[in-house]
């Protein structure tokens, strides 16, 4: 699940600052879940913005609405009317929701109205952690489930570093736990622990973000022009 957070409100009001008519535009999938912009939070921001201006004496429109998802183009449908009658739009979905939403209508000023953090999974009710950095080259399989470049704060690939102490990281040791702890207990439970004998290689980062935006086809599923 990708991960955001709301940005804070003064830094929301000061871009929607001038626009007149203004349509906050929610999620409905992964911002929902970790409730950040889906149609509760969307609701809740719109009332906000509303307040906020008729304090200032401002007058500006607030719309509301929230789609299935804005990373991808057949949900946008219904609020074209919406989308194109308005001065800007705030979404409140993801990084890639938003500059969807702005391919999907060019001229729309698309503004963010969230801080999105990275794939995570729901440890409890309001609490979410990372699990994977989406680097495209996958090496579960030889850390015993447990990805030593989104867990070990310095992404190492062959053992911890000198800082690791009682199973916690130097980064933070209230709170972080040794990325390689992890991986260790994990591949002594499984009987594995001689996978950490073997000497990984550089990471090969071309994969990844170094590697240029990604982007995935499937040929079998392409139309033809």
């Amino acid at each position: 699940m990708i991960t955001a957070v709301q940005k804070p409100f003064k830094d929301i009001e000061r871009m929607v600052q001038g626009v007149d008519r203004l349509l906050v535009l929610g999620c409905g999938t992964c911002v929902t879940v970790c409730m950040a912009g889906g149609e509760k939070e969307t609701g809740i921001l719109a009332s906000a913005l509303r307040l906020a201006a008729q304090a200032k004496g401002t007058s500006v429109e607030v719309v509301e609405d929230t789609i299935e998802r804005q990373c991808d183009r057949e949900f946008f449908e219904p609020v074209r009317e919406k989308v194109e009658a308005a001065d800007a739009v705030l979404s409140l979905a993801c990084g890639v929701g938003v500059q969807f939403a702005g391919e999907v209508f060019p001229r729309a000023r698309v503004l963010p109205g969230l801080d999105t953090r990275f794939y995570g999974a729901t440890e409890q009710q309001g609490i979410w952690s990372e699990r994977c950095a989406g680097c495209g080259s996958c090496v579960l399989d030889r850390f015993g489930g447990i990805c030593p470049t989104a867990r070990c704060s310095k992404g190492l690939l062959n053992g911890p570093c000198g800082g690791s102490q009682k199973g916690m990281c130097e980064v933070d040791p209230k709170s972080i736990p040794c990325g390689w702890q992890l991986i260790y207990d994990r591949l002594k439970l499984l009987g594995l622990l001689h996978l950490l004998e073997e000497n990984q290689p550089a990471r090969d980062w071309s994969t990844g973000r170094d590697g240029g935006p990604g982007k995935i086809v499937r040929d079998d599923m392409v139309l033809e022009p």
